[in-house]
């Protein structure tokens, strides 16, 4: 279908950023069951619950110099001037010590803290021992590159010729446009791996890591967990225009509902009525038959679609050479995104998705499920849609592909609900990891710097309340059709609590294993272990690699636990607590059995 110039101007008053309608979860069990209906399924089922404050059950899996080194590390992380100067510092200490001397120390505190070993016959003990106390394992190759800014700046600077070409119509468009100052995508970034691009080689290099990681963890552990990142596989700048396409097709399906009077019905409720929508694109001077975009097929002008109706036409563009399309403004029609990209270019894009298909089925073979980290919001729409596609071909049968939700975003709960709903539809297992963000600090800058509205919510309080509205819905959804599965990854003992609560209210309970919980190794022990002597589901977030090449990392977990630790004081006092037990009982020289 062909838009005149003047449906073109429609288009761009659109802006890059239509903002949906964020709504209150429905709560759709609890309405219809009383309150004396919930205390009955309670006691009939048991509720289930944890003490988080018995030191002794927390700490079961730990020897007295492990909680020592604990309270040592998180200390020694509270220092501003440490964590500031944490690479100097280490730097200062290579020289001093030697390599060797350096790598002792670094095992006897940092690393030992918060990295299981150097590769994946070292990380087996400590795989082991949790297990033994019901924590598993989400295993990640934590090498990183070590490079300079300007370096990071030029590889992720590389603009291709669609880049070129293209100009921001207003200061929405902004957001997927390359901008130098946030070239070095590590930025502000404190919880995650950053990844840039060298070259294609580099790429299938990352994969084979992968794949390694995966085999680890398929040897190490039963029903284990790997996690990837996305930009490790291919060009970031796919990913950035490939979700500009994405974020533009969802805002004309909204301008057109807007134009039928339902900008206040909840997203999942916004449906076009086919008749009236040829009839106002005809005013505007389009051209052809709007009934045969969907499916290639014919429809009755009576039909009405929805919003995952309008996302199915990327998804039957199956090839290549038609997936990506975009309103051209000036011209006023759709064209492929495709047709300026060059030739290697597309392989480059072909190659992504193959990588991504090839560690999937090498997941399968090891008995492993892989996790999808969550990236920038500006690569988030076509990472989300990538992981989809893969959850709707190999998530028919039992989750294997989880896909992340960042909760500190103000769409993550349209998010959530729509690619529920597209599971339900098409009969996949939903499988989510729900996280509160690891961007924060880069996205507010990158937002404000660049024009376009900020995707964050304003406070803590507005994030945790996202947070519990994303979980309860996949809560719900789990009791009503037991096909969707979720980590709850989290430090946040309140979110914790509320999702025991909740699922003792729905009638969930932990064996089924459709309720996972994650938190970081080296962190917030209190909380996994005592959930995994309860029964839980609960694992831990394991980095692996020597020690000279996960100093980026333990960087990062530095100033991440900075915050954490100045913020929360109840994890040191229970370690205290603890070491005193054990010097009054007797059992200083406490040795873990299993």
């Amino acid at each position: 279908m062909v838009l005149c110039a003047k449906a073109g101007t429609y288009l761009v008053r659109l802006g890059a950023h239509f903002p949906l309608k964020r709504f209150c979860s429905c709560q759709r069990l609890q309405s219809t069951l009383s309150q004396k209906e919930t205390q009955e399924r309670l006691s009939r089922k048991g509720a289930i619950s944890v003490d988080f404050n018995q030191t002794q059950e927390a700490y079961r899996s730990k020897d007295s110099l492990e909680l020592l080194r604990s309270l040592v590390v998180f200390k020694l992380c509270s220092y501003d001037v440490l964590v500031d100067k944490n690479k100097e510092v280490m730097d200062l200490g290579k020289k001093i010590l030697g390599q060797r001397a350096f790598n002792s120390f670094m095992k006897m505190t940092f690393y030992g803290q918060f990295v299981a070993g150097e590769d994946h016959i070292a990380i087996r003990p400590l795989i082991q021992k949790n297990q033994a106390f019901g924590v598993g394992s989400v295993l990640d190759y934590s090498v990183e590159e070590d490079i300079s800014q300007e370096e990071a700046e030029q590889r992720d600077s590389c603009v291709s010729a669609t880049e070129k070409d293209s100009t921001a119509e207003n200061n929405e468009d902004k957001k997927h446009n390359v901008h130098k100052t946030f070239g070095d995508r590590r930025g502000g970034v404190t919880g995650a791996r950053t990844y840039f691009y060298a070259d294609e080689a580099k790429c299938d290099q990352h994969m084979e890591t992968f794949i390694k990681c995966i085999k680890a963890s398929g040897g190490s552990s039963v029903d284990g967990f790997s996690a990837i990142k996305l930009t490790a596989l291919g060009r970031p700048q796919f990913l950035l225009q490939f979700s500009e396409v994405l974020v533009k097709w969802r805002r004309f399906f909204t301008f057109l509902a807007s134009q039928q009077g339902q900008d206040e019905q909840e997203t999942l409720e916004q449906r076009l009525e086919l008749n009236q929508m040829q009839e106002f694109l005809t005013k505007l001077g389009a051209k052809g038959d709007f009934y045969s975009w969907f499916s290639g097929r014919k429809r009755d002008p009576s039909d009405t679609i929805d919003l995952l109706d309008w996302n199915s036409l990327v998804s039957d563009r199956t090839k290549m050479s038609e997936l990506l399309v975009v309103p051209h403004v000036e011209r006023g029609e759709l064209e492929p995104l495709l047709k300026t990209f060059t030739e290697e270019e597309e392989k480059q894009m072909k190659r992504m998705l193959q990588r991504m298909d090839v560690l999937v089925k090498h997941a399968i073979e090891n008995g492993v499920r892989l996790m999808v980290d969550a990236e920038q919001t500006y690569l988030q729409p076509a990472i989300s849609r990538l992981t989809l596609e893969m959850q709707r071909i190999y998530n028919r049968e039992k989750p294997v592909i989880y896909n992340t939700y960042q909760c500190y975003l103000k769409e993550a709960y349209d998010c959530v609900t729509m690619d529920v709903e597209l599971s339900r539809r098409e009969s996949w297992c939903f499988a989510a990891k729900l996280v509160r963000g690891a961007y924060m600090y880069q996205e507010r800058e990158r937002a404000k710097e660049l024009g376009y509205k900020d995707p964050i919510n304003p406070d803590y309080e507005s994030t945790n309340r996202m947070y519990h509205m994303c979980l309860d819905y996949v809560l719900e959804e789990i009791a009503l059709n037991r096909n969707a599965n979720v980590m709850v990854a989290s430090h946040n003992e309140d979110t914790v609590k509320h999702t025991i609560r909740r699922m003792n209210e729905l009638g969930l309970v932990p064996t089924e294993n459709k309720v996972y919980f994650g938190q970081l190794l080296g962190m917030c022990d209190q909380i996994s272990f005592p959930l995994g002597q309860a029964g839980f589901p609960v694992f831990k977030y394991v980095p692996y690699g020597p020690v000279n090449e996960v100093i980026p990392y333990l960087s990062r977990r530095a100033q991440e636990n900075r915050g954490f630790m100045k913020g929360a004081q109840k994890e040191r006092e229970l370690l205290w607590q603890e070491l005193k037990r054990r010097l009054a009982s007797g059992e200083l020289f406490y040795r873990p059995a299993y």
